[in-house]
């Protein structure tokens, strides 16, 4: 009970993949560094950075 199992690790890189990938091509796509996608692994920061994302000005619209 001490350490993960391999399914405990597969679970949490689904996950990763999962939620990583959009938010990366979501962020890209709109100028943003895709660096900040590990904010979305960030309990309350990532509440946070969807609100401050939501309100910001845009340094790129979609479809240029």
């Amino acid at each position: 009970m001490g350490s993960f199992s391999i399914i405990h690790w597969l679970i949490l890189i689904l996950y990763l993949v999962v939620i990583g990938i959009p938010v990366s091509r979501i962020l890209g796509r709109l100028g943003f560094s895709k660096w900040l996608t590990i904010l979305a692994f960030i309990p309350v920061v990532n509440v946070v950075a969807l609100w401050i994302f939501a309100f910001a000005r845009w340094p790129r619209t979609v479809g240029d």
